[in-house]
C-alpha cells in the first residue's frame, strides 16, 4: 500500500482538490486497493473548515464532491505515513522541509509540477488568491495522472 499526501497552505483549495482527483482516478484505473491518499495543510488558520466555495464549484464541474473535506495542518504521524508528499508550491516545499521530522521525511517532499516536461520548478498558484480556480483545477489534472504513472512504475 502506498501512501500519497498532498499538501498546500491551508488545505482548503489546491490539496483536497489534488486528493479528490487522485482518488477519481485511482478508481477509474481500478488501483484504490494500491494506495491511500491524504491532503493537508502547512498552517493550523483554516483548520476545521470545508473547502473553499470556489474549489467545491470546480470539483462539483468535474463530477468530484469533496464537501466532505475538512483542513488539517500536517502532523510528525503524517511525515511518517506518507511515502510521497506533492505540494503546490516553492513555500510548502520550504515550510515542508523545515517541519520534516528527518532527511528521509524532506525527502519525500515533491513539487506537483515537476513531474511534467517544460513544468520543473513551477508553482501551482494558490487560487484562494487567484480565484482561478478552474485553472488550478486544469493544473492538477494535467500532472496527477503523471503523477500516478510514476508511482505505479
Amino acid at each position: 500500500m502506498q501512501h500519497v499526501l498532498f499538501v498546500c497552505l491551508g488545505n482548503i483549495c489546491r490539496s483536497p482538490m489534488a486528493e479528490a482527483i487522485f482518488n477519481d482516478l485511482l478508481e477509474q484505473r481500478h488501483l484504490t486497493s494500491q494506495f491511500e491518499v491524504a491532503s493537508v495543510a502547512t498552517s493550523p488558520e483554516e483548520e476545521g473548515n470545508h473547502p473553499h466555495p470556489g474549489a467545491l464549484k470546480a470539483m462539483q464541474a468535474h463530477g468530484l464532491n469533496a464537501s466532505h473535506h475538512r483542513s488539517r495542518p500536517i502532523t510528525a504521524t503524517d511525515f511518517d505515513w506518507a511515502d510521497t508528499i506533492i505540494t503546490m508550491d516553492h513555500a510548502n516545499v520550504a515550510n515542508l522541509q523545515r517541519m520534516a521530522p528527518s532527511a528521509a521525511d524532506a525527502a519525500k517532499v515533491k513539487l506537483c509540477l515537476d513531474i511534467l516536461p517544460g513544468r520543473t520548478g513551477e508553482a501551482i498558484d494558490d487560487p484562494w488568491y487567484t480565484h482561478k480556480f478552474e485553472l488550478t483545477y486544469q493544473e492538477l489534472a494535467a500532472a496527477l495522472p503523471a503523477w500516478l504513472d510514476e508511482l505505479t512504475k
